[in-house]
């Protein structure tokens, strides 16, 4: 793990082995909303936005945190899904099984969010099973629909809002993820576990 400065009022973790469960680490400090202002996890790293004149302080605190498990990470978030993506077929070819064979694998999975990103309430789920892991579309889509169920790499999410996208599309839900009148609009946050079930 390297810490250094982003800035006079944050700092910038690197080499973090598991960005959600060190990022509930410390928002489970005693500092949180004190002289921590925010917390964010990536994919390796944390940006820890600190209160003015605590980088210090703050730089201290994180050399004692140690990772811990979000405690949201108790009930799965079940997403229903229908399984009629435009990419089902590709992804099939692509890891050599039938279009069931993948349902059944995606639906298979354990999944947890390490880290939200690209657009307000895009969670990045790890656990997704490695035969179905793929690259990025060559060509991404000017509009994506919101709900769409898709994987890329070894990810999985579930766009949250009509966006443009390269992810493979394997179905949708009507499971609302991002919900800007809820007083926490995200659903899905670092160190949520979450189940896909075909409907």
């Amino acid at each position: 793990m390297l810490r250094r400065p982003y800035g006079p009022n944050a700092w910038w973790v690197d080499d973090v082995a598991d960005p959600a469960e060190w990022a509930a680490g410390v928002l489970q400090s005693t500092a949180i909303g004190d002289i921590i202002v925010d917390v964010l996890p990536a994919e390796d790293s944390i940006v820890v936005r600190c209160a003015p004149g605590a980088l210090d302080v703050v730089g201290e605190l994180l050399d004692q945190v140690r990772p811990r498990a979000a405690e949201s990470a108790a009930t799965p978030i079940d997403i229903p899904v229908v399984y009629d993506g435009p990419d089902l077929a590709q992804v099939a070819e692509h890891a050599g099984m039938s279009v069931d064979d993948v349902v059944d694998r995606h639906a298979a999975g354990d999944y947890r969010v390490a880290f939200c990103g690209f657009s307000p309430g895009f969670a990045y789920m790890n656990g997704l099973d490695p035969a179905l892991h793929v690259p990025r579309r060559a060509h991404p889509r000017t509009r994506v629909p919101a709900g769409s169920v898709a994987i890329a790499a070894h990810y999985a999410a579930v766009y949250p809002s009509t966006s443009p996208g390269g992810w493979h599309l394997l179905g949708r839900t009507e499971r609302v993820v991002w919900d800007t009148t809820a007083a926490s609009p995200a659903l899905l946050r670092p160190g949520t576990p979450v189940r896909f079930r075909p409907t």
